[in-house]
């Protein structure tokens, strides 16, 4: 449905304006004066009233208007559509902050910052042990130096000066922040004066050492300041150990420091002058960290290079040109801005940050990237993005160029003749004229998620039958639990000790992480598409103490984006016998479970077997504990943690990951091929079989409980199939008469599949018996094996005659209804089912993990109670959408990440104000067969089934026959599943809810890894006003003919050794189908239906209540009822007298617009302004009635007998 341009769409998670940890020169730069802030100034001006500066013009370039080139490329379709453009200007404009009432708050905390540092006293140089302990003595300032730490037998000295610049910087410099509901950081740069560094401080953390004495100086004069109070801290910038900074934070409430309402905090960042250090030292290829013996020998072409240091120096010279160049940019091209805010949404919203705990890839990496491809990177120099572009072709071309261009092996080298680049594990984009690999600190892992992620968004982007906007720039894709299949927790105490030499620095990472990275992907291999190692972030620690350990309590975590077609596999194969050196590799690696084995084409190979007989785990964890033994030590293996693990166990607490596959459908697939071919073979029908289909979930793969087919045991519930012959003319032009025909047909088959088939029983049954003209009759086929079918005729002849008299202009209402009601019965039970069937059977093969999730949802929604309102082909859908609409994620690949995406969307789902839509052809992974052009759905065929969604909200505005509308590619009407208003409003909204708590019980915790799955099917009866709890003998299957005269003991117990017998023996075909709960709940609905809304798990329980040894049918009373009314004749509930005040007049029974009152009650309220109303208002107190419940719960009680073993009522 078109979205209105007005709409507000809330970004979900928290987007921080400003990166606490980005790199310092990232915007333009806005010095810091000590004007008020009234002054005339431009960057006063321009950030008070918060508006963009106007770009400049140049006699070569004649710029037009914002407004207008975006008008202009909007009409020249550069844009997707024109719904596309007013959500991205609409979102543009929501996410801009107030920079005036932001900044301007935290603006005086800047200038008194700024007085505070020029007047720092100088300090006299001194050497490495007396600089700390002067400092540590008169001031309790620890200096914060990376690892390694420096050498108190050093030669040089420290010594602090007044800094030579202050510069404040930040996105909202070039107005390109965006709103969070988090803390937004004001990164203040001090430029530090050239004279305290000398030629060869850039070798040997010379440099970093009196760098981090500068920023313990400034954090000792800030402290010592006169009239301060902010708080101060260290922390590390962007992560990285070589660059600490000082935090700033409001002071004491109220004081004068107090700037909290700014919701900001202020980093202080110490750099340096371009030209202190050449480039030409700085080179990737150089080395810059050198032996002892050789620190004074420039010649270092024998050591290997340092780039990761080298760049985290020349990050620190790079201010002001980086500054430079993003502004130039900004002025050249109009769209520059808005494609930078668009791209700080997408990172945001999928994890991605300067930081390197954050992949090292935020909005600074992505303005400098552009700001780079729009002057060259392409091939022989050529930019790769043209000025010209709106936003919207910025961005998305900055994606092209992510996902298409392995930066790892195609380094981008910009106005770098002759730079060579060493081997490294991350990617490069090096920037020449300013000499600095932009992507320093974006290690592997994170450079192949950051490709993956940007594959994904094109694929969105370019979906042009369903709108992908929300997906692309609202939702939160960084939720672990949903991003990634399989997630690992690894603490960090578990692995062994860092290296703290200097050669250890020469990452972005710990050298432990790069480890277990290369160890996981070259074991895993192609059973993954993408590991992510999620490091802690950096912490923020107290000026007054040594740089802690980072690691203490805390946990490394890993996340798996599985192979769906390779993760499970038992037999990898290695290299031939005949490759001596790779087969040696290949055992040193694998250690013991390397084995030679000779397979049946002849070859001898290296090989590993996986089973899960053996073992409680699935083959791919097996992989994993195994790697993370041999690789990283045994207790890493022992400690390893998966989070959200056991959902198996709760969809097949015996059978565990065997049962999640499609073979424990198998016997009745098979079985239904036999009844195929039995019912072709028959002889003696007057008509011939044209189609025989099933429309069961048994036979789509997404019954909850897989059917048991033994000799011994019977199934209790039949598969449905249909049956439909060939065309003729000679069937009756009544409907009454056609279901006549079908029980004909029905006793004919029975008579003659038994005569065929040694030891089949059919039996004729009868269905609809209050309707004359719906399917009236069906045959139960029950096989030796166990194996249990209901077959049901189908006639085409129906759907016309049916359509025929709903177009008689003389038919009465009654008839008219009875007549609508059986169509949607014909195209649903007839039609939709069939088709459903058949689409779910090619899905849950095509995606392996589709059958288990959909019969979780289930047992989800049984186990609060709620699986009895939704069809099962509903809940199907629900779980369907997840796979073949999984954006902003690939398919799911795990039975986790199934479930939780399926809950996740219900959580987020508006169904009041959207519509469900499914192209079962969409979503096609890579090693499934592309659906063809007729089966794929089309923008119009959307824009149909969104229009009908809206003519159905106009004919029912309170929803009280579809509530819920879900339309396909199959099911262009929407309410095959949902018409006649099932589920209610008040079921569709506890649905909600549910997926809610869901959702905030996963959200909270360690990446899910605390997370117990069980607790999320535990239902609560204390929120339904009674609960009746069932006889266990009624519940399960197989249990209800037993008698406690017969098999219990005299405490009513069931002996076990008679309840075995009984539940081995053959069950009669009486007994198919037949529920003895789901019986009582049509009664009960049918006499309280409209007074008491009931709720029932389906299924016995497993998990919950008494054990799971019984149900329960808990109930809602409808509040219309419950208010006093005055008495009248015909009341169909149970009552009993009150007595109110006659001037009360607020009990008027029509109040009753509640959505579990039935409709029908309208015709029995007179809104109290009858004769008897009139006169109650006479008199002081009047007669009143209400529903009786105790006596209405009595009658249940005693209409249920055994069935119900208790009674519980909750006070209202």
């Amino acid at each position: 449905m078109p979205v209105p341009a007005s709409k507000k769409r809330r970004l979900e998670g928290a987007l921080d304006d400003s990166n606490p940890r980005d790199f310092a020169p990232r915007q333009e730069a806005v010095k810091v004066s000590s004007e008020p802030s009234g002054s005339s100034s431009d960057e006063a001006s321009d950030v008070e009233d918060g508006s963009p500066e106007p770009p400049r013009k140049t006699p070569k370039q004649n710029h037009k208007h914002g407004s207008d080139l975006q008008g202009e490329a909007f009409s020249s379709g550069l844009y997707r559509s024109n719904i596309f453009k007013l959500q991205m200007d609409d979102l543009l404009a929501e996410v801009r902050p107030n920079y005036a009432k932001r900044m301007g708050l935290a603006e005086g905390a800047l200038r008194k910052l700024k007085g505070i540092i020029e007047q720092i006293p100088e300090r006299e140089p001194l050497s490495i042990s007396e600089a700390g302990k002067e400092l540590h003595k008169s001031h309790k300032i620890s200096i914060p130096y990376p690892e390694p730490r420096p050498s108190s037998q050093a030669q040089y000295q420290l010594a602090y000066s007044k800094p030579a610049n202050i510069n404040v910087i930040g996105g909202y410099t070039l107005k390109t922040a965006i709103k969070s509901n988090g803390i937004i950081s004001i990164d203040m740069v001090v430029i530090m004066p050239s004279a305290l560094f000398q030629e060869k401080d850039y070798l040997n953390f010379r440099y970093f050492y009196k760098r981090a004495y500068y920023v313990a100086c400034l954090a000792a004069g800030i402290r010592e300041a006169k009239d301060c109070d902010f708080k101060l801290s260290y922390d590390r910038l962007g992560g990285n150990p070589l660059q600490p900074i000082i935090v700033v934070k409001p002071g004491k409430a109220g004081g004068a420091d107090d700037f909290s309402s700014s919701n900001c905090e202020i980093h202080i960042i110490p750099a340096i002058s371009e030209n202190l250090f050449p480039i030409a030292k700085t080179l990737p290829e150089r080395n810059c960290v050198r032996p002892s013996k050789d620190t004074t020998n420039e010649a270092s072409t024998a050591l290997a290079p340092t780039p990761f240091y080298n760049a985290t120096l020349r990050s620190d010279s790079s201010v002001t040109l980086y500054l430079k160049l993003l502004h130039a940019t900004s002025s050249s091209c109009e769209s520059y801005r808005d494609a930078c805010i668009l791209g700080r949404i997408w990172l945001k919203q999928r994890g991605f940050g300067s930081p390197v705990s954050k992949g090292g890839f935020g909005h600074f990496e992505w303005a400098a990237l552009m700001a780079i491809l729009l002057q060259g990177g392409g091939p022989r120099g050529k930019s790769v993005l043209s000025l010209g572009y709106s936003s919207y072709q910025l961005f998305k071309a900055t994606l092209q160029f992510l996902a298409g261009v392995d930066l790892t092996t195609k380094p981008v080298l910009f106005q770098a003749d002759g730079v060579k680049i060493p081997k490294a594990d991350g990617p490069t984009v090096f920037d020449g004229p300013r000499g600095l690999n932009i992507l320093f600190r974006m290690p592997l892992w994170s450079y192949r998620l950051l490709q993956h992620e940007a594959k994904v968004a094109l694929n969105m982007l370019n979906d042009n039958v369903f709108d992908q906007f929300e997906s692309t720039f609202v939702l939160d894709a960084n939720a672990p639990m949903l991003k990634h299949d399989v997630i690992v927790s690894l603490p960090f105490s578990t692995m062994p000790s860092p290296d703290t030499t200097a050669s250890s620095i020469e990452s972005s990472c710990d050298s432990r992480l790069r480890k277990i990275y290369q160890v996981l992907k070259k074991g895993l291999g192609d059973r993954v598409i993408l590991v992510s190692l999620l490091p802690p972030p950096s912490k923020p620690w107290s000026t007054s103490t040594d740089v802690p350990s980072q690691e203490k309590d805390a946990s490394l975590k890993i996340g798996f984006l599985l192979n769906p077609d390779n993760a499970g596999r038992t037999v990898d194969h290695g290299p031939p016998a005949e490759e001596k050196k790779e087969a040696a590799a290949f055992r040193r690696f694998w250690g013991e479970k390397a084995e030679l084995r000779r397979f049946k084409d002849g070859s001898i190979l290296e090989s590993l077997v996986w089973s899960e007989k053996d073992s409680k785990h699935s083959i791919f964890r097996q992989i994993i504990l195994y790697l993370l033994q041999r690789h990283v030590g045994l207790g890493a293996s022992e400690a390893a943690v998966f989070g959200g693990d056991g959902f198996e166990a709760i969809l097949s607490p015996r059978h565990g990951s065997a049962d999640l596959s499609l073979a424990s459908f198998q016997p009745l697939m098979t079985a239904f091929s036999t009844l195929e071919l039995d019912l072709r073979k028959i002889e003696g029908l007057p008509l011939q079989l044209r189609q025989i289909s099933a429309a069961s979930p048994q036979l789509r793969y997404t019954a909850v409980q897989p059917p048991q087919i033994t000799n011994n045991i019977m199934a209790m519930d039949p598969a449905d199939v249909v049956l439909q012959f060939e065309g003729s003319g000679r069937w009756p032009d009544d409907l009454a008469a056609i279901q006549r025909t079908k029980i004909a047909f029905l006793l004919k088959i029975s008579d003659l599949l038994e005569e065929s088939v040694s030891g089949l029983t059919a039996r004729v049954g009868l269905e609809n018996t209050e309707y004359r003209i719906l399917n009236a009759s069906y045959l139960d086929v029950l096989y030796p094996t166990g194996a249990a079918f209901r077959i049901r005729i189908h006639n085409d002849r129906e759907q016309t005659l049916l359509e025929r008299r709903l177009k008689e202009k003389s038919l009465d209402p009654r008839s008219r209804d009875e007549t609508a009601k059986a169509l949607a019965a014909y195209k649903r039970e007839f039609i939709q089912d069939p088709l459903h069937t058949q689409t779910l059977r090619s899905l849950c093969t095509r995606f392996p993990f589709l059958s288990p999730t959909i019969r979780l949802v289930k047992k989800w929604f049984n186990s609060h109670l709620l699986a009895s309102h939704f069809p099962d082909a509903l809940l199907e859908l629900f779980v369907v959408r997840s796979f073949t609409h999984p954006y902003p994620w690939q398919p799911p690949s795990s039975l986790r990440t199934g479930f939780l995406r399926t809950i996740h969307f219900l959580s987020r789902w508006d169904w009041r104000a959207d519509p469900l839509i499914i192209d079962f052809s969409s979503g096609s992974s890579s090693n499934s067969i592309s659906p063809t052009d007729d089966d794929s759905m089309t923008s119009d065929d959307v824009k149909a089934i969104e229009t009908r969604f809206e003519v159905w909200r106009k004919i029912d505005p309170a929803m009280n026959r579809v509530v819920l509308f879900a339309g396909s590619n199959l099911d262009r009407d929407g309410v095959t599943w949902t018409v006649d208003g099932r589920p209610s409003k008040v079921v569709a909204t506890r649905m909600t809810a549910l997926s809610r708590a869901v959702m905030a019980s996963v959200s909270v915790g360690d990446a899910g890894a605390n997370l117990d799955p069980k607790t999320l099917f535990i239902s609560s009866p204390s929120s339904y006003d009674f609960v009746l709890h069932l006889n266990p003998r009624f519940v399960h299957p197989n249990s209800h003919h037993h008698t406690p005269s017969s098999t219990s003991n005299a405490h009513g117990a069931v002996f076990k050794n008679l309840q075995l017998a009984s539940l081995s023996s053959p069950t009669s075909i009486e007994e198919i189908a037949y529920h003895p709960i789901t019986a009582l709940l049509s009664e009960l609905d049918a006499l309280y239906g409209n007074n008491i809304l009931f709720f029932h798990n389906v299924l016995p329980s497993t998990i919950g209540a008494e054990n799971g040894k019984g149900g329960m049918i808990a109930g809602l009373w409808s509040p219309g009822p419950t208010k006093p009314r005055p008495w009248k004749v015909g009341v169909t509930y149970n009552t009993m007298p009150v007595v109110v005040a006659g001037g009360d007049d607020d009990n008027d029974a029509n109040d009753d617009d509640d959505d579990m009152a039935d409709d029908d009650n309208d015709e029995d309220e007179d809104d109290g302004q009858g004769e008897e109303g009139v006169e109650g208002k006479r008199t002081a107190k009047e007669p009143q009635i209400v529903i009786n419940k105790m006596a209405i719960l009595h009658e249940i009680g005693r209409l249920a007998g055994d069935m119900v073993s208790r009674i519980e009522i909750h006070d209202s």
